[in-house]
């Protein structure tokens, strides 16, 4: 069995929810409280112990490019100044030399297509798969569970979590088999099932292992929902061929990708902070008050 040494962050996406502000700015660099939201799910992948992080852009993605690259000036300067704690804290998340790679996906022809576009540096090897909208806040990332249940049990893993069954028709759901140590056999996936049909209530959260065979299935997977080659189709074919196993994450997943997401994250993430929570609560308390019933702001008196 090889280790999964490398993630894929397919961040290519125009950000079209987030306009005007992704005009300019990727919206993987838009940041909850003061980190860019990539910066979190490559710290998850860091954790898991991924070494190589590959991703997948478009134009206009330079700037992330330029922020997990090493910056002199920011560096003399934090240093000439004193501001020991500053430049440490940059330094660890810092990836080492070699660690990142980036490849373009010209046209934007949907998530298994920005997979496939990633093959000959992920090569013959497992690889992780992080969709950078979906930030986790749990004690122990959601990937370093994925990957401790594939030192169980190999092949792939996709990780899980609880949805209102009312509203599993708006997600890609997994059926459920036999408990696996810390995990589960997968017996099925369907992507936005009718109302009453799905197999669970257990939806596909963003973070997969997959194996290199999934790059055969994308090579020749015809375009599917929204003209796009969908990833979930080539993992339904691929389930034909090898296992999959659910991983039953149970912790705080935003969905980063949505305005109203990353408003949450961003007060979840600053009320998790010692530093932040009694501050946050504060401000959380005066603007609610200070709301008449429709959900306007008072006039003041």
């Amino acid at each position: 069995m090889k280790r999964v040494r490398k993630a894929v962050f397919p961040v290519a996406g125009l950000g079209t929810r987030f306009l005007p502000a992704t005009k300019s700015i990727p919206k993987e660099m838009l940041t909850v409280v003061d980190r860019p939201v990539i910066q979190y799910v490559v710290d998850e992948a860091r954790e898991a112990g991924i070494e190589h992080f590959i991703f997948v852009t478009g134009r206009n993605k330079a700037v992330i490019e330029d922020h997990f690259d090493l910056q002199f000036e920011l560096y003399d300067t934090l240093s000439q100044r004193g501001k020991t704690e500053q430049l440490d804290y940059l330094k660890r998340l810092q990836p080492g030399p070699g660690q990142t790679s980036f490849t373009r996906q010209q046209v934007p022809l949907g998530l298994g297509h920005a997979v496939w576009c990633a093959r000959d540096l992920v090569g013959d090897e497992p690889f992780a798969l992080l969709l950078p909208d979906m930030i986790m806040q749990s004690e122990k990332s959601c990937l370093k569970g994925m990957v401790e249940l594939y030192g169980s049990t190999g092949n792939n893993i996709v990780a899980v979590q609880e949805c209102d069954p009312a509203e599993a028709h708006k997600y890609g759901i997994v059926g459920k088999g036999n408990d696996v140590h810390t995990g589960f056999e997968i017996t099925g996936m369907v992507e936005k099932p009718k109302a009453g049909t799905a197999p669970s209530n257990l939806f596909i959260n963003g973070r997969y292992i997959l194996q290199p065979e999934i790059f055969g299935v994308l090579e020749n997977q015809e375009r599917g929902a929204g003209n796009e080659i969908q990833l979930t189709d080539a993992m339904l074919k691929l389930e034909k061929r090898q296992p999959f196993f659910g991983y039953h994450y149970r912790g705080g997943t935003y969905d980063c990708g949505s305005p109203e997401g990353f408003v949450e994250a961003n007060i979840a993430f600053a009320l998790a902070r010692p530093d932040m929570r009694a501050g946050v609560l504060a401000m959380l308390d005066r603007l609610i008050a200070d709301l008449d019933p429709s959900g306007r702001k008072q006039a003041a008196e």
